[in-house]
């Protein structure tokens, strides 16, 4: 049987600070879907709300040439157009081999804080299944105790957007927190990349906790998830 991965997408579309629609990152699901999708993984959706996770429609526009983002868009709408809720999926960890978090800055609104998500990262950790997020995607793991009452980071090397990239893409007002900060302050130690935008993609605890920085560490986390589940 075919293994499943779990991917959990955002529900939070529109930040009203800055007048405009967010959601979650195009090649952020797509880069590892293509990956996971090619080595016969099965793909399961889920988000806080259900149904419709929204699709940030900037990822569309700034992907619109990389032919696996625009592939993924064209033939596989049904993985966020039909999510179901996030609480469905607890206590159902053994049906899965891992778990994934794509970003987009829909995830810091919304995952950040959803304890439905916070207890379904605790039963993946808690199986010893691979867990892994991207961009803003780690966002989901800074709110995370385990059941000792330590922090799911403390300890780990970490990475997920910078500060240096999310002022560049002029969003650092428009947060709820910063990231970088927040993953430091948790007890991890936030690692990024030489330049801003370049690929990193960071393996903990013998491949069961994985971050990559931004969208060009899509594939890399996918190619780490895959390996982590032994396809």
């Amino acid at each position: 049987m075919a293994p499943k991965v779990l991917v959990v997408l955002t529900s939070y579309g529109f930040i009203e600070s800055a007048g405009k629609p967010t959601g979650w990152y195009l090649p952020e699901f797509a880069h590892p879907y293509d990956v996971l999708a090619k080595k016969g993984v099965e793909i399961v959706t889920a988000s806080p709300k259900g149904g419709v996770a929204p699709l940030d429609p900037g990822s569309v526009e700034m992907f619109k040439s990389d032919a696996s983002a625009s592939t993924f868009h064209a033939t596989q709408s049904a993985l966020w157009e039909h999510t179901a809720p996030i609480s469905t999926y607890l206590g159902r960890t053994s049906e899965f081999a891992g778990l994934l978090y794509p970003g987009g800055h829909g995830p810091m609104f919304d995952l950040a804080t959803d304890a439905d998500s916070i207890a379904l990262i605790n039963e993946f950790v808690a199986a010893g299944k691979p867990v892994a997020a991207v961009c803003h995607g780690p966002a989901v793991f800074v709110n995370v105790e385990l059941p000792d009452g330590k922090k799911l980071l403390e300890g780990k090397e970490a990475t997920g957007f910078s500060n240096a990239e999310e002022e560049a893409v002029g969003m650092t007002a428009h947060m709820p927190f910063s990231l970088e900060d927040r993953i430091k302050a948790a007890g991890a130690t936030y690692k990024k990349a030489e330049e801003p935008f370049g690929p990193l993609v960071l393996v903990q605890d013998g491949g069961k906790f994985i971050t990559g920085q931004n969208p060009a560490s899509s594939v890399g986390v996918g190619e780490a998830l895959a390996k982590a589940i032994g396809v």
